[in-house]
């Protein structure tokens, strides 16, 4: 199995989370490939503008494919964020990339503007999505979340994280372990 993992918006591949989850999974003998965005690629700072979405969404395109072409086996997507944003559009889009979503603290709506809902292609994901949610994430609360998640027409969970904010702590309190664990097991079950 195969993980490609991108970051949030004013972060890179080394963010700590994902270099935490990587060395997490891949003692499970799960690859995991940390990407850095185009926009990243380009800029080393600053968060993404409003064009960079598409370009974003291809340069994922563009990975996923290499990653299939390098070794046979399931591949999922993750993404922290803005990260998980455009993976999720895309597999809306190009289900057959991916085998499922690992979406961290996916940004429901800007913080304080509930009604901005960004969940338009969430009713095209027909993968398994597993979300991870901090109980404290401004991005959206455990209801909302849940509510979003029941657009989904495939197999999904929600792992909140408690006492954790959009940055899911940074690894702090062994939050990868967390998240590895219900990966781990998210992806053994079967539909």
């Amino acid at each position: 199995m195969q993980l490609l993992l991108t970051h949030g918006a004013s972060s890179n591949r080394n963010a700590p989370l994902l270099v935490a989850l990587d060395r997490m999974l891949t003692a499970h003998d799960i690859r995991v490939v940390r990407y850095d965005l185009p926009y990243r690629q380009a800029r080393p700072n600053g968060p993404p503008r409003p064009n960079d979405a598409e370009r974003d969404r291809t340069g994922l395109r563009e990975a996923l494919e290499d990653i299939r072409k390098e070794k046979a086996g399931p591949v999922w997507l993750g993404g922290h964020s803005y990260g998980g944003r455009q993976a999720s559009m895309l597999v809306a889009e190009a289900p057959e990339l991916v085998d499922g979503l690992l979406l961290l603290s996916y940004p429901l709506h800007p913080p304080g503007k509930p009604t901005q809902l960004r969940t338009a292609h969430l009713a095209k994901l027909n993968r398994p999505v597993l979300f991870v949610h901090g109980s404290k994430d401004p991005f959206g609360s455990r209801e909302e979340m849940e509510a979003a998640i029941h657009l989904i027409p495939a197999r999904t969970q929600l792992l909140e994280i408690e006492n954790t904010g959009h940055d899911l702590g940074k690894d702090k309190n062994g939050t990868a372990a967390r998240i590895s664990e219900a990966f781990l097991t998210f992806v053994t079950v079967r539909k």
